[in-house]
Order: C-alpha cells, then sequence, then structure tokens
C-alpha cells in the first residue's frame, strides 16, 4: 500500500528521532526529505539520511543564512547534490521579516537556482511574505526547468495558478487545518491534483488540535485528512496522489513509499 511523503521535516531539530519515525511509520508516513538551512548543519543531513531508511536530504541556504553565503558554499554544495540520498536543493528564498539581509538574500537566491539548474535538482522555496518576487526571480532564471515545491503554501488562489504555471508544486501543510484558514481550503479544492505534495515542516507549522505543541512527523497524517476532505478523496487516493507527485519531482522510486496496510476505510 501507498504510503505518505513528507516533503519538508526538520528531523535534525528533533528529539529522539527514531521513535518519532516508527510512530509516522505506524501513521502511514513512508519517506521524508530534510531540507537545510545553513551550511554548518549540512552534515547533520547526511547522517541523518544515510542512518534511516525512507530518509532524504535537500540541503541548501535559508534566506535567513543568506547573510553568511560565500561562494566556497557552492563547491560543498555542488558535492553534496552528487549524493544518491540527496534530492533536492533547499531550503532556498526570500524573507521579509529579515530586511537588513535583502539584497544578500536575493544574490544567493540567484546561486542557489543557478547551481539547482546545473546539477538538475528541485528546489524547495522558502516564500515569507516575498512570493511576487521570488516568482519573478524563478521566471528570470528559468527556475521551471527544475521545478520545485513551494514549501508551506498558504497564498491565495491567483498567487497558487502562478506558482504552478511555473513549474511548482505546492506543499500542503498544518497550516491546512487551522480552523481560521480562508485561502489555503480553497486553493486546495481548486487547484490540479498533480499539483499537491504534503509536509509537516516539523517541529514547526503544527497542525490542529496540537497548535502550541512542537509538530511530530505521525501529524502529518493530520494533514492528509484534512486535504482529503476538501478533495472528496479518500486517505488511500490522498496518499497514492499525492506520493505519486513527490515521486515524481524527486525521482525517487515509487517503492520508497510502500508501507504496510494503514488507512482508515
Amino acid at each position: 500500500m501507498t504510503g505518505y511523503i513528507d516533503t519538508h521535516i526538520h528531523l535534525n531539530l528533533l528529539n529522539r528521532v527514531e521513535p518519532q519515525l516508527e510512530d509516522a511509520r505506524k501513521a502511514g508516513v513512508a519517506a521524508w526529505v530534510v531540507p537545510g538551512v545553513s551550511p554548518d548543519r549540512w552534515t547533520e543531513l547526511l547522517v541523518i539520511a544515510e542512518r534511516h531508511a525512507g530518509v532524504y536530504a535537500a540541503p541548501g541556504i535559508h534566506p535567513q543564512a543568506a547573510g553568511g553565503y560565500q561562494k566556497l558554499h557552492l563547491e560543498t554544495l555542488r558535492q553534496l547534490l552528487e549524493h544518491p540520498k540527496v534530492v533536492a536543493l533547499g531550503e532556498v528564498g526570500l524573507d521579509r521579516q529579515v530586511e537588513s539581509t535583502w539584497q544578500k538574500q536575493e544574490e544567493t537566491f540567484i546561486q542557489m537556482i543557478r547551481l539547482a539548474r546545473e546539477m538538475d535538482k528541485p528546489l524547495l522555496i522558502h516564500a515569507r511574505r516575498s512570493s511576487t518576487r521570488v516568482l519573478e526571480i524563478l521566471q528570470q532564471e528559468e527556475a521551471g526547468r527544475v521545478g520545485g515545491i513551494f514549501h508551506a503554501f498558504s497564498g491565495s488562489l491567483e498567487t497558487a495558478r502562478k506558482v504552478i504555471d511555473q513549474g511548482f508544486l505546492l506543499g500542503i501543510g498544518g497550516v491546512v487545518t487551522f480552523p481560521t484558514a480562508k485561502r489555503l481550503p480553497e486553493v486546495v479544492r481548486e487547484v490540479p491534483a498533480e499539483v499537491l505534495v504534503l509536509e509537516t515542516d516539523a517541529p514547526d507549522m503544527t497542525p490542529a488540535p496540537y497548535r502550541g505543541q512542537p509538530n511530530r512527523p505521525a501529524y502529518l497524517g493530520l494533514v492528509a485528512e484534512q486535504v482529503a476532505a476538501l478533495r472528496g478523496w479518500s486517505l488511500e487516493e490522498t496518499a497514492r496522489i499525492t506520493t505519486a507527485n513527490a515521486c515524481r519531482l524527486l525521482k525517487l522510486p515509487p517503492q520508497v513509499a510502500s508501507v504496510s496496510p494503514f488507512i482508515r476505510k
């Protein structure tokens, strides 16, 4: 049976990773993608990916770490992207909450896109209060050639369509479960099925009803349940569709998502 793929989770920031992964497997999660944040954490990503079945890495430079970007980081990343368990380059993009490094963010983001194209790896995009500029840069740098995922998407349907037109998928996380969410449920209902993938962003972005607590890998099932309800799918369909989308983008063989029967009828 097909399991879920968590396309964005910071396993290196969690306590007691193995028991949490086991709980997630029991909830039907079969694979995880761990994005990078800064060069000093890249080694952790590879260690976790090599140690645990179904775990993959996506090293990159987060916009909040862009102030420390140096050209020497490009060569290190280039080497990491050749590792068989590295499936994407991320988490990269722009963040308006860090205005003081805005120019450096843009410069770093452009270098990340160019490297992703060179190495033929999709991008995991961070776009906090900056979607318009992120989309401009993605178009300018022809990032659609490799595509990727807009992590933690929560924008409007209009923005979602622009993201899709650029060749990117939408990462749907805990926000879709919030009772106050208005725009994201509409997006999930209206966009084509082939652009939806699931994520937790654990330990952040905890879904209802556990908001205020650290997010856990097993909580991906709560995101899947809400997506299923919004689309009128069964949980089996939700797993099959979103996992196929993730495997297609990340070039993962379908067997990575095989799990024992787990889904409630």
